[in-house]
């Protein structure tokens, strides 16, 4: 590849269209007329490697924060679900809202690791005492609903 610092028109072109999701990689090369050879030589160039992984980095990101943007919607839906009366999603929520709070490691306390469990609050915030409170207060709601359904 030439010395300049810049990408070419058709390497930009390339990388554009491999992030536009539109496209199979071998359909992009073909439509920018790059034989997969030539692919391979700017894929080892610095340059174009540096762009494309600046370039999966900004998608793991913006990624990451479309997650953060909806996490506390996430979690309203999650918590009207888990109070819904319908067994089985409200289970299912309730998994969904305690999940993030299981240890990553269940093997732990066998290969001689602490028992105490680190205590690491979801994306969300949601500490392990936290949601032991919101299930607590949903299952006492629950309770509550059907002992008034039962005196009707």
């Amino acid at each position: 590849m030439s010395e300049s610092k810049k990408l070419t028109k058709r390497q930009s072109a390339v990388i554009d269209d491999l992030f536009a999701g539109e496209l199979e990689e071998q359909a992009i090369l073909k439509k920018h007329h790059v034989r997969r050879y030539e692919y391979e030589r700017w894929l080892a160039d610095g340059r174009f490697a540096a762009q494309l992984e600046l370039r999966i980095v900004h998608g793991h990101r913006q990624g990451r924060i479309t997650l953060a943007r909806y996490a506390a919607t996430a979690a309203v839906k999650l918590v009207e679900l888990a109070a819904s009366g319908k067994g089985e999603t409200a289970r299912k929520a309730c998994l969904d809202i305690i999940a993030p709070l299981a240890p990553a490691d269940q093997n732990s306390r066998a290969d001689g690791g602490s028992d105490e469990t680190p205590v690491v609050p979801s994306p969300g915030g949601l500490t392990p005492e936290l949601a032991g409170r919101l299930l607590a207060a949903l299952a006492q709601e629950r309770q509550s609903q059907e002992t008034d359904g039962s005196r009707s």
